[in-house]
């Protein structure tokens, strides 16, 4: 098992979001500050909904737990593949975990249509939202507590539809 804390992982995406952008200034031989700014805001997403998505909401002795990485006994226990069941049925906080799940990937419809000429329609932004949900939910297999659940793919992606509807509303009214 492999501990991580968050300031760790910030600091791992950080340095790789550094390098990746200065070998795409290096190999396209332009640099744009309003570009860069615009992918800030792409950098500012992912590591908001990480922070959430892999170490939870709740604080431990008044810190950020840390992602424990590795398998744990059971791994049916981690994942729900039925819509709704878990959500409901199961757990209290339910309505936080819908209006988080949803107002955390707002922000990536609207950012990513606006960051990325390729994301032009509606259906490309949601199919891209959606994708970015997928692996976020696959790679919490690995991690020890963290569950796999459509819900939050379901729910995730609803966000994101929002945000692209925002985003294309506006276009379309200009």
């Amino acid at each position: 098992m492999i501990e991580i804390t968050y300031l760790q992982l910030f600091l791992l995406i950080t340095i790789i979001w550094i390098i990746t952008r200065l070998v795409v200034a290096a190999k396209t031989k332009a640099f744009s500050i309003k570009r860069e700014l615009q992918l800030l805001l792409v950098y500012v997403c992912i590591v908001v909904i990480f922070r959430f998505v892999y170490f939870g909401f709740h604080l431990e002795n008044g810190k950020i737990p840390t992602l424990k990485i590795g398998f744990g006994d059971d791994i049916h226990d981690m994942i729900s593949i039925i819509p709704f069941y878990f959500l409901v049925d199961r757990y209290d906080g339910w309505k936080m975990n819908v209006i988080g799940n949803i107002t955390m990937f707002i922000p990536v419809g609207i950012v990513w249509p606006i960051c990325f000429k390729q994301l032009d329609t509606i259906r490309k932004t949601i199919f891209a939202g959606a994708g970015f949900t997928l692996f976020i939910e696959l790679t919490q297999l690995v991690c020890i507590g963290r569950h796999t659940d459509i819900d939050d793919l379901i729910l995730n992606t609803i966000g994101v539809v929002l945000g692209a509807c925002i985003v294309f509303l506006i276009r379309r009214h200009k």
